[in-house]
């Protein structure tokens, strides 16, 4: 019998939502593991939404839940109906939605605050000694709800430009967490907390080297589970 996984995302889009391409190749990885997977979003207001043709605001509101339902092809619930009890996993894929809807790190940084939803669900999946797995920005989740943690968000130096926000590193390590510098097809294991993370558009890199990347992140959570 497969795993049982849930995948939390945070609107449809690099800008304001989850990154499209980081929820796809999941998604892939995980099927091709046989893994059974729910998916599930937060039933509140985008912080803000933007145009993405041509990158810049847009004077309208849209709902994360209504939003993820896009990549979900219909089939998704309400964070709060997660119970950590159904699955052996969780994933957060990443995009700027995490920073913005699922916390506050886009405008806060470390100060941040963290969705009430998504804090309780990453407790629940802590608490009960199951993996969690994250790719992109959403590592600095795990970095402010577990301090002490280990994650990735690749280097801390912008190696050659292609990490352009390296600045990340230094924000978790002053939460008190452990940085661990990877290149985007490596992931990070915190064997003690049991948390995966790999960068993923965190570096400039070609869109197979991060779907790969993200396919060692998945494949050391259903190790885990």
């Amino acid at each position: 019998m497969g795993k049982r996984v849930a995948l939390v995302l945070a609107g449809c889009g690099v800008f304001d939502g989850s990154e499209i391409h980081e929820a796809s190749a999941a998604l892939v990885h995980l099927s091709r593991s046989g893994a059974e997977v729910k998916i599930f979003a937060p039933n509140i207001e985008q912080r803000d939404v933007v145009n993405h043709l041509k990158g810049s605001p847009a004077e309208e509101k849209r709902n994360v839940l209504v939003e993820s339902a896009r990549l979900a092809r219909g089939n998704i619930q309400d964070l709060a109906e997660l119970n950590a009890s159904e699955f052996d996993a969780v994933i957060f894929p990443g995009g700027f939605g995490v920073a913005k809807n699922l916390c506050s790190w886009a405008v806060d940084g470390k100060n941040c605050t963290v969705n009430e939803h998504v804090n309780s669900t990453l407790q629940a999946f802590h608490s009960a000694k199951k993996p969690i797995g994250l790719c992109c920005i959403s590592p600095v989740l795990a970095a402010k709800v577990f301090p002490g943690c280990e994650v990735t968000v690749g280097q801390d130096k912008n190696v050659d430009g292609r990490f352009p926000d390296a600045e990340t590193a230094s924000a978790i390590a002053e939460l008190g967490c452990k940085h661990i510098c990877k290149n985007v097809n490596e992931s990070h294991v915190d064997k003690a907390n049991k948390i995966v993370t790999t960068c993923a558009f965190m570096c400039k890199a070609p869109l197979h080297e991060i779907f790969d990347g993200i396919g060692t992140m998945v494949q050391e959570v259903l190790k885990l589970a």
